[in-house]
């Protein structure tokens, strides 16, 4: 005669929690491969930002007038708009939805949860749409602007690099937990990109002080040393692998590229006075900056303190930086501009010898010719350039090592 089983209350509670374990994990492990995919959209978002804004400077130097309706503008929209949403898809279901799978994911903001990136891209967003009615009535008070960095401008550009920085945030979340796992993740690739942009995204704020005609020049040398050190040492240290600064640079120039070489095939004309310029297609802008050869020597010569901690590695680390940053990328971005504005230069590649000036200046002998706004390089400028440089080099330190180790 069979023998029924009897399982004691010990066993069923024992089964429970293990299929409550097993449906935890499933759960888990689907917000991660959203999170992942979200993540790599928002970059995508990030990316048009840069690109439209670089189509709308050429917008303004090769058409003049605009609305906010052009198709660069939209774009610039478009991209933020993609992070914010996105963000704010991945709030509502970490706040609402699915509580448990991402608890060890989010920070808490009053009722809402969400991961620091998320918060960072729907805060960005956010600045990017208020921007877009003041810069209207800015143009309606004041006309164009002739400056990049104008009040509104500022508004709007704090709010795209707000969401290409949580962007990188987001993607850099998602790699580290996978590390930690021992898994391989798409966001390690996602995570490069994003700081590809916020490189290109930097040069375009330098456009003004960048030209090839001035990089002979003091402020070349100082912006440069403000800006870049801190990128490049971040991207040094924040990733796991060799080779991350030399990755995000060449992700720069292709962006850069891409528009440098695709914005002349489109026809366009001046439709604003006065016309000093004739043009009948859209300008582009100048070559890239040679990033790319310092990033290269910096990761070559600073993998071996990638890992290493304490405040003398630091040290010892943000001052190796500084010093070849200034030391390499002076001496190149020197040599290279001569050729920039020089005759040889004027083709499809290199866009060199004014192919970048707009319709309300002059090609005349001035574009072969370096301009001294504020003075040519000197030693002393190497020197202050170098005590920026450490500056700026200290912060990016911090800032990739902090890339290195967010989990939320």
């Amino acid at each position: 005669m069979a023998t029924a089983a009897v399982l004691s209350p010990a066993t069923i509670d024992s089964g429970q929690s293990l299929t409550d374990d097993r449906s935890a994990s499933r759960s888990s492990a689907a917000v991660q491969r959203f999170e992942t995919v979200l993540s790599g959209w928002m970059v995508l978002g990030a990316a048009f930002i840069v690109l439209g804004v670089i189509w709308d400077i050429s917008w303004h130097i090769t058409i003049g007038r605009d609305t906010f309706w052009t198709p660069a503008h939209l774009l610039i929209h478009l991209g933020g708009s993609l992070g914010g949403f996105l963000s704010g898809f991945i709030c509502l279901d970490a706040t609402f939805f699915r509580r448990r799978a991402w608890e060890d994911r989010v920070i808490q903001v009053w009722w809402f949860r969400a991961p620091f990136g998320a918060w960072m891209c729907i805060w960005g967003a956010g600045a990017m749409l208020t921007s877009a009615p003041f810069d209207n009535w800015w143009h309606n008070a004041y006309g164009l602007d002739v400056k990049i960095l104008s009040p509104p401008h500022m508004v709007l550009a704090l709010g795209m690099y707000g969401v290409a920085t949580g962007a990188f945030l987001l993607t850099s979340a998602v790699r580290n937990r996978a590390s930690e796992r021992g898994e391989s993740s798409a966001a390690y690739w996602f995570a490069l990109c994003a700081q590809g942009v916020q490189v290109a995204f930097a040069s375009i704020l330098l456009t003004e002080l960048t030209s090839p005609n001035l990089q002979h020049s003091i402020g070349f040398a100082i912006s440069t040393a403000i800006i870049f050190p801190a990128l490049l040492t971040a991207a040094v240290v924040t990733h796991p692998v060799k080779w991350g600064a030399t990755r995000v640079c060449l992700i720069y120039m292709a962006m850069i590229l891409g528009m440098i070489w695709i914005l002349p095939l489109f026809h366009a004309e001046p439709k604003l006075a006065p016309v000093n310029n004739r043009v009948d297609h859209m300008v582009p802008s100048s070559f890239p900056l040679l990033l790319i050869i310092p990033a290269f020597v910096m990761d070559l010569a600073l993998g071996w303190l990638r890992q290493r901690r304490g405040w003398v590695w630091n040290a010892l680390l943000v001052l190796l930086s500084a010093t070849l940053f200034v030391g390499i990328f002076l001496l190149v971005q020197w040599h290279f501009s001569k050729f920039l504005i020089s005759p040889a230069a004027d083709n499809w590649f290199f866009s060199g010898h004014g192919r970048f000036i707009g319709y309300q200046d002059h090609r005349n002998e001035w574009q072969e010719r370096f301009w001294e706004r504020d003075g040519f390089i000197t030693s002393t400028t190497v020197w202050h350039a170098w005590l920026i440089a450490l500056a700026s080099a200290t912060v990016g330190c911090f800032l990739g090592r902090f890339g290195a180790q967010v989990r939320r």
